[in-house]
């Protein structure tokens, strides 16, 4: 008869191993679809809470030649790119490719706009400063998925690839 302890061992051991299998492509699918959704809202005027600044943004980086007229449907396009490729794992690369970029452009507002992104800088953001912030767990998650581009996969026991566990 299995110990209290043994249970629990042989559930985590299921449990760890399951995380592993699906880990990837359940953070593929989120990271995509909260691509294609932010994507798709700027599709339609004063629908994204980011459309503003967003549009400032790269009307500023691009010292006032691309209006908002343009950057916003092609932020749009942009980001659904990056939710359809994400969520259907087609042209990986180039979807990464297209999600480091855009990240790059997502955090400039922290610099060019400081007033409108923290109430004290360089500790305390308003929502529009956390709602920026938030993309360092969308470039370390597009940090591991690029892991796997190569058929790379997470291991639930890193002694069966010879790793030694610490």
């Amino acid at each position: 008869m299995q110990t209290l302890l043994e249970r629990f061992q042989t559930l985590d051991i299921r449990i760890t191993e399951w995380m592993a299998r699906h880990g990837v492509l359940l953070l593929r699918f989120s990271v995509g679809l909260v691509f294609l959704w932010f994507g798709a809202l700027k599709f339609f005027p004063d629908m994204s809470p980011a459309q503003d600044l967003a549009t400032r943004t790269i009307e500023t980086l691009s010292l006032g030649v691309v209006k908002p007229s343009l950057s916003l449907p092609v932020l749009a396009a942009w980001e659904s790119l990056i939710g359809i490729g994400l969520i259907t794992g087609r042209f990986m690369r180039a979807t990464l490719l297209l999600l480091l970029l855009q990240m790059i452009g997502t955090v400039t507002p922290l610099f060019l706009f400081p007033a409108e992104t923290f109430t004290r800088f360089p500790y305390a953001p308003t929502l529009e400063g956390q709602y920026i912030l938030k993309n360092l767990v969308l470039v370390s998650a597009a940090i591991v998925i690029g892991a796997t581009v190569r058929g790379g996969n997470l291991v639930a026991d890193p002694e069966t690839v010879g790793t030694k566990r610490q």
